[in-house]
């Protein structure tokens, strides 16, 4: 099927996609409001990661991630799954497992700099366990003792052992009520993706590019640097392996 072009009718933003490909994009795509088109012919406007998972370097001097051990657990390219970063708890003990920043890649919520944020997630055999997926300001613990401990944060967690994810924010311990989102998945892919506006200051949840649930107030979004973070626990029935199948992050600048 050939590319066919889109125009975005509240921003005027034009992008281009394949409708076999992108069967939804028309209707539900975070990413039709963002100027990726305009960047690549202007680069001085923002600022993108693509991270395509092609390879991983966890090393604390040449690497961009660090890996933070809650006693077990690794980070490495998946052999299931192309383009695919596997956390494994590395045990079923409830806690244990990896806390992953990639902590050379700042971001920073501030008037007028929007940012796009989206990754691609699955759980390998099971959903039992301890997440976090999103931004986060430089914290080992995200998660300690079965609850969110990290002040500064935009993105999804579920602390419930049930794979239930809600979406949540915090600004320097304000914590937002959270927000319905979805539920991970042993057999399928979900995007999980927010706009952050930056003229109204507001976050936008979007779960496989679809808006879901209220925006998120002022009072809660982060003024600070945070960073692209993966929390990966146990919660004492099986060994849970989250499976980051890229993600992508656009502000401008």
């Amino acid at each position: 099927m050939p590319t066919r072009g889109f125009t975005d009718p509240g921003t005027r933003r034009v992008s281009h996609y394949d409708p076999l490909l992108s069967t939804s994009y028309a209707t539900s795509s975070l990413w039709k409001t963002c100027p990726i088109l305009e960047f690549l012919h202007d680069p001085s406007i923002g600022v993108l990661i693509d991270e395509k998972f092609v390879s991983y370097n966890a090393q604390a001097t040449t690497g961009d991630y660090i890996l933070t051990q809650a006693t077990s657990g690794t980070a490495a390219i998946s052999t299931v799954y192309p383009g695919t970063l596997a956390i494994d708890a590395g045990a079923a003990t409830s806690t244990q497992g990896v806390n992953l920043q990639r902590a050379k890649t700042a971001l920073i919520p501030a008037a007028n700099k929007s940012i796009w944020f989206e990754a691609n997630v699955r759980m390998t055999t099971t959903i039992v366990s301890e997440l976090f997926i999103g931004l986060s300001a430089i914290d080992t613990t995200i998660i300690a003792s079965s609850a969110l401990s990290n002040n500064n944060r935009i993105g999804w967690n579920s602390v419930t052992d049930n794979g239930v994810l809600l979406f949540d924010a915090d600004k320097a311990g304000t914590a937002l009520t959270a927000i319905a989102a979805t539920t991970i998945s042993t057999s399928a892919w979900t995007r999980l993706g927010f706009y952050y506006d930056g003229v109204a200051d507001t976050v936008q949840q979007f779960i496989n590019g679809v808006a879901t649930g209220a925006a998120v107030p002022t009072v809660n979004i982060p003024k600070v640097a945070v960073y692209p973070s993966f929390v990966c626990q146990a919660a004492g029935t099986g060994q849970p392996v989250l499976n980051v199948g890229g993600y992508r992050i656009f502000q401008l600048r």
